[in-house]
């Protein structure tokens, strides 16, 4: 099993795709559209959240706000040769437990190990 890793475009440390859900979007559809538009990734999430981490997203003013974000396993079909924000960001396949190591999140390392532990041979993009 795999991860696709990201960097942030700010800050460039490895991330997973994340974003607002759009009005009438559920938190899954929304998963499915972030992979594709932040790491140029389709697939089908999971129908249930891998789980949910806290991280304090930076706002324009310096502070950073406590912000939820609700993680999806993206079961890779399809890889893209150009995206949105391919220009934007890097990314790298790894394991589960090599993108734990990388992350600064607590809480994302956390369910990334819980991912390493899923016994169907897939490619994820958490």
């Amino acid at each position: 099993m795999q991860v696709l890793r990201i960097t942030s475009r700010e800050t460039r440390r490895w991330v997973i795709p994340k974003g607002n859900i759009g009005r009438g979007r559920s938190t899954r559809a929304a998963a499915e559209l972030e992979a594709y538009e932040e790491a140029g990734v389709r697939g089908v999430a999971d129908n249930i959240p891998l789980g949910f981490y806290t991280y304090g997203k930076s706002l324009t003013d310096g502070t950073a706000q406590p912000t939820v974000v609700e993680v999806f396993a993206l079961h890779v079909r399809k890889e893209a040769k150009n995206w949105p924000e391919k220009a934007e960001r890097q990314s790298l396949w790894m394991t589960p437990q090599e993108a734990a190591k990388r992350v600064l999140e607590p809480g994302l390392a956390v369910l990334l190990l819980r991912l390493a532990r899923c016994h169907q041979p897939c490619k994820s993009a958490a």
